[in-house]
């Protein structure tokens, strides 16, 4: 366990399934919560693998953030001027490799395109139907184009995604097959089952977005606090200097890292009461 008061000048969570509960939504306790971090000088991120379409469909204008790491720590944006901040991709040589070993397997999988209109994508349908994929692919079919393995003319990508229910195979292979990526597995936020597995530039992850975050605003990553859910918020719990994870956690995070109270009775709030003493 934590002592109370440590000198945190970062707080950063995650959104879906930590900051968000099962309806998609802050709730008024967190969201005071962020407002007297705010009072204490104290800067607050949101980190999640959303990208930035997305996040800014769910969070008003408003919301009381610093910072949005989106897309896994792809892309950063200064919330209150609105901007990107810094962003990464990867290559198209790469995208073309990546593509062709998924496609040699039938996975389904998405290659986006660069930020900030990386909710657009070409796709890969396999012949097996999945469920997950479907889901996804029905949020954004407005900006999806079917990926025509003969002729496609691979370009440079934010990500590559790919929804399967096998939970262990195929992010061992890729991490076996395809080197210089950063391979991240997360629990589908759709039907809290499948998995995705997200391919990214080597360098992009949730703790090296904050870790930028960190240089740019001269904050060292001691006075830092982490809060997530999921596997794909293991490189940022691991990376800042407390860290929770909420109730609704796997048991083996749980395992890891202290709880605090589950996302559906204000964890987040919980999480920073613990460390920091608030009004």
């Amino acid at each position: 366990m934590y002592r109370k008061n440590y000198d945190i000048q970062m707080v950063i969570t995650d959104l879906d399934g930590t900051l968000f509960n099962d309806q998609q939504e802050a709730v008024q306790k967190d969201l005071n919560t962020l407002h007297g971090l705010a009072q204490q000088n104290i800067i607050r991120v949101v980190a999640t693998g959303r990208n930035l379409y997305s996040a800014l469909n769910r969070l008003k204008p408003d919301f009381p953030i610093d910072y949005l790491i989106f897309s896994s720590g792809a892309g950063i944006y200064h919330w209150k001027s609105k901007k990107l901040i810094h962003s990464d991709y990867l290559p198209k040589e790469k995208v073309k490799h990546i593509a062709r070993i998924l496609i040699d397997y039938d996975i389904d999988f998405m290659i986006h395109e660069l930020i900030p209109e990386n909710h657009k994508f070409v796709y890969y349908r396999s012949k097996k139907y999945n469920p997950d994929f479907e889901r996804r692919f029905q949020l954004y079919k407005d900006f999806a184009e079917p990926l025509d393995p003969l002729t496609e003319t691979y370009q440079h990508a934010c990500q590559i995604i790919a929804i399967t229910n096998n939970k262990g195979d195929l992010y061992a292979l890729l991490d076996k097959e395809i080197q210089g990526v950063r391979i991240i597995r997360a629990t589908s936020p759709l039907d809290g089952t499948s998995i995705w597995i997200e391919v990214f530039p080597e360098s992009v992850s949730k703790a090296h977005g904050v870790e930028w975050l960190c240089r740019y605003t001269g904050i060292r990553p001691s006075k830092t606090l982490g809060i997530g859910n999921d596997y794909n918020d293991l490189d940022l719990l691991n990376f800042t200097a407390l860290s929770f994870v909420v109730a609704n956690a796997p048991e083996d995070l749980k395992k890891i890292y202290p709880a605090c109270r589950s996302n559906e009775q204000c964890g987040f709030t919980d999480a920073v009461k613990q460390i920091i003493t608030m009004d």
